[in-house]
């Protein structure tokens, strides 16, 4: 029997983070889904608990107090997340960002789908691909 993965979604849209549950959960009963509403919110957790290390990271881009960017490079500092695959994800794929993002290590950068089976495909494939253990 496979290990329950865990994933965190950092997004600041309470709707996003429902759409994002609600597809996650239909494309893999292996993976835990939690969520959190700022890359403060995240950076703070993860640095008070050291028990927990997601295994995949959903990060949108565009948050108030601290960005994606912002926050990729305070998580990319916690060690223990050395192996965790984290992908951005936005409405729009800045040209900038992007190459920032890719230079810190990110798996992916998506484009938030409009239609959600759009969104259950891309998450199909992303789960489909074991991470490296944390442990």
């Amino acid at each position: 029997m496979q290990k329950m993965r865990e994933c965190l979604i950092i997004d600041d849209d309470e709707d996003d983070q429902e759409i994002f549950l609600m597809c996650l959960n239909s494309v893999s009963d292996q993976v835990n889904g939690k969520t959190v509403s700022s890359g403060v919110d995240a950076i703070a957790m993860l640095t008070a608990d050291n028990d927990y290390t997601p295994d995949y990271i959903f990060l949108d881009v565009n948050m108030p107090k601290m960005n994606g960017i912002e926050c990729l490079k305070e998580l990319r500092a916690i060690e223990r997340l050395n192996n965790t695959m984290i992908f951005m994800y936005s409405t729009t794929a800045e040209r900038t960002s992007l190459a920032e993002c890719k230079k810190m290590g990110i798996s992916d950068f998506i484009i938030k789908p409009t239609k959600i089976s759009e969104l259950k495909e891309r998450l199909a494939a992303i789960f489909a691909i074991v991470p490296e253990t944390n442990s």
